[in-house]
């Protein structure tokens, strides 16, 4: 058996990585490159010949982004995943070909038609087996992962009876949407991400109250508060935090008329997702199935404003602009280096009156990186832009388990693993977090993506 990892070796974008099993493959992840980790093309470098399976950890575009072009490099095999996964891939794909290569409706419609036809969805925590040309027989399960609806880690026994776990990208754990994960017994070969394996986050249950507290700070001075956010996972987190905050404020709490705020969400993608969320209830964590018990609904509340059309969009956009009036404004993408939220920074950057809210990992070469690393000017779509807008970071809402959250998944492993592989981080990232995991698991091979060239 042999690992090559395509993609997310040395960085965090572009995952891909390939089970050699004699003559046979299975890729895990076929993801896109972004920011500087992009080289100009998306085409597969590698032979498909022998791939006999893609598994899905998780439907983020750096997960999946360049399933496009996997098939159009000839993959005809099947594509397992878990249900959740399945049913939001066929979106996300679709939002990806229309921004990727200005397909249309009936073009796009066309390929995820093909790509429902690949699918082979899997519950959580059932073994499947997958029966190579060669006869031998690899079993695989989907675990709950807790990084955003539908992510799993894989377990892959092999045919040999070796056990290999590829975490994708673990969540953290006690938010309250999601599930926590749990480590799985044994492993031999741990394939583990550290996208913040140098990192501490603030806990989970300050999140909410930290939040509060800039929208206060925003509003008093006026101006709209811009939330950049991935359409899976932080849109969702955010719309059950603000929905919580609105059902339990007083009206005109604190200079905050919390029940009159108009809560947009600008992203007709993180709207069909959002749709998604809801119909998985029964994968929701215990707090979020009590809040919806009580009558409650944490991602769909009357003050949150759905823009659907381009035009509405411009309208809101250049209304913000003129007026400065306050409003929460949720759009993606999650990093800035697309969609409509570069609308809204185009406008609203120069205006010291607004407040941008950065949530998630900003990979190098993004605007969301030049935003949080203080650059007083930056370019939008060709215009260079002042930066008098306050940017804040918001750690707590990240989608990735932290240093502590890594070591912890590992650590329960009761079995193992021989060897890991520290992956999917920057190089700094995957450094710290191998010399943590050499104090827990000593006797284990652990190698970092640059010593595995």
């Amino acid at each position: 058996m042999k690992i090559t990892h395509h993609g997310a070796r040395t960085g965090v974008t572009g995952s891909c990585h390939e089970v050699l099993i004699g003559e046979h493959g299975l890729l895990v992840d076929c993801g896109l490159f972004q920011g500087t980790e992009y080289t100009g093309s998306f085409d597969i470098e590698f032979s498909l010949g022998h791939i006999r399976g893609l598994l899905l950890t998780h439907c983020h575009i750096d997960h999946v982004g360049r399933i496009p072009w996997l098939l159009a490099a000839g993959y005809k095999g099947p594509i397992y995943a878990t249900e959740a996964t399945a049913a939001l891939l066929p979106l996300m794909l679709e939002d990806g070909l229309k921004i990727q290569l200005g397909l249309n409706r009936t073009q796009c419609e066309h390929f995820t038609s093909v790509v429902k036809k690949q699918l082979k969805p899997i519950p959580y925590g059932c073994w499947a087996q997958l029966v190579l040309p060669s006869g031998e027989v690899v079993s695989i399960r989907f675990q709950p992962a807790g990084h955003i609806l539908g992510s799993a880690y894989i377990e892959m026994k092999m045919p040999d009876g070796q056990v290999v776990v590829f975490t994708g990208d673990l969540g953290p754990c006690n938010t309250p949407l999601l599930v926590d994960p749990l480590s799985p017994q044994q492993v031999d070969i741990l394939i583990i991400e550290s996208t913040y394996g140098d990192k501490a986050h603030s806990p989970v249950s300050v999140r909410e109250q930290q939040l509060k507290a800039i929208v206060q700070r925003s509003f008093a001075d006026g101006g709209a508060i811009l939330i950049p956010a991935f359409s899976v996972g932080r849109t969702q987190e955010l719309l059950f935090d603000i929905e919580n905050i609105i059902a339990t404020a007083m009206s005109g709490n604190q200079g905050v008329n919390w029940q009159a705020t108009p809560i947009i969400l600008d992203s007709p993608l993180a709207g069909e997702i959002t749709l998604q969320y809801r119909e998985f209830k029964q994968l929701w964590a215990k707090e979020a199935k009590d809040r919806y018990q009580q009558g409650r609904h944490p991602l769909s509340f009357s003050q949150c404003i759905t823009i659907d059309s381009h035009a509405d969009h411009q309208a809101l956009v250049n209304r913000l602009k003129t007026t400065g009036e306050p409003a929460i404004v949720v759009a993606a993408s999650g990093m800035c280096t697309g969609g409509r939220i570069l609308n809204y920074l185009e406008a609203l950057l120069a205006d010291a009156r607004t407040d941008v809210i950065l949530v998630g990992y900003q990979a190098r070469g993004t605007l969301g990186r030049e935003l949080i690393q203080g650059c007083e000017k930056v370019k939008i779509n060709g215009t260079e832009v002042a930066v008098k807008a306050k940017i804040h970071q918001m750690p707590g809402y990240s989608a990735h388990a932290d240093q502590a959250g890594l070591i912890k998944f590992v650590d329960g492993i009761e079995l193992g693993p021989k060897k890991i592989h520290v992956i999917h981080g920057d190089c700094e990232a995957q450094a710290a977090l191998a010399e943590k995991l050499k104090v827990v698991k000593p006797e284990a091979e652990i190698l970092t993506g640059t010593e595995m060239e």
